[in-house]
């Protein structure tokens, strides 16, 4: 994928890694728009980030979704990169019972919100000589988490969403690309410095570098072995990843 020149539409762009792509690629020459629910953080992202501009969009609405689509691509035509990055990450209990209204509002964030956006977008980027869908996963989708088993499940569907979606488009001038972090220090759950998680700043930079030359997976070199792991014998490394978290946990807040 080139890394300027473009015009890039970024979900989730108010904190964590959606934020920082943001920053990242507005400093390397592109035309960036972020969406996000918090009003006042798409200001201060606008305030703080001249010329990076900012829209109010809840990715689990689906209304929401169709209009601001429609008035994003009307003021920006050349738009031509689509990251879908926006998500949640709730823990659960799959062993117990199920809180049913965390569980919809999840899927529909973290599993609906990309394939919705995309589908908004998509007809338009067929219409640009280059473009890009990019949907970002995670390590999870792999090797789950079994106190974030749903989170681990949108990310596992997102994987074999982007492959098929990958296929579907593959005649046309949009190319699917996914972007699978693995446990990066952010608010997602709780930013804590743990020194398993990877530093932000270290995984933008390896991914730009990566993002550069992808034509499927974005991975930073950490999770190889984890993206490798899934077959018939993926259980063993499933079941000690998880006995290692519960003998030493993830903080949260």
């Amino acid at each position: 994928m080139k890394l300027a020149g473009n015009t890039i539409f970024i979900t989730g762009g108010t904190s964590g890694i959606g934020l920082a792509l943001a920053k990242a690629l507005h400093a390397r020459g592109n035309q960036v728009i972020v969406a996000g629910r918090r009003k006042a953080l798409l200001e201060q992202i606008k305030s703080e980030n001249p010329g990076v501009d900012a829209v109010q969009l809840d990715v689990a609405d689906p209304g929401q979704i169709k209009a601001v689509a429609a008035d994003v691509i009307a003021r920006y035509p050349t738009l031509n990169v689509v990251v879908n990055n926006a998500g949640i990450m709730p823990f659960d209990n799959a062993g117990g019972a199920l809180d049913d209204g965390q569980a919809v509002q999840l899927v529909a964030t973290n599993l609906l919100g990309p394939v919705r956006v995309s589908a908004a977008f998509v007809e338009h980027l067929k219409r640009q000589p280059e473009s890009w869908i990019i949907n970002n996963s995670s390590v999870l989708a792999y090797v789950p988490l079994a106190a974030t088993a749903l989170y681990s499940a949108t990310k596992a569907a997102i994987h074999s969403y982007s492959m098929s979606q990958r296929f579907a488009l593959r005649d046309s001038s949009v190319k699917v690309l996914e972007i699978a972090p693995p446990w990066v220090d952010t608010d997602l759950i709780y930013k804590s410095g743990d020194p398993r998680a990877m530093p932000l700043d270290d995984f933008i930079a390896e991914t730009l570098d990566k993002l550069a030359t992808a034509t499927t997976e974005v991975l930073v070199d950490r999770i190889a072995a984890v993206r490798a792991n899934p077959g018939m014998g993926e259980h063993a490394m499933v079941h000690q990843f998880n006995l290692s978290l519960v003998d030493n946990p993830i903080p949260v807040a």
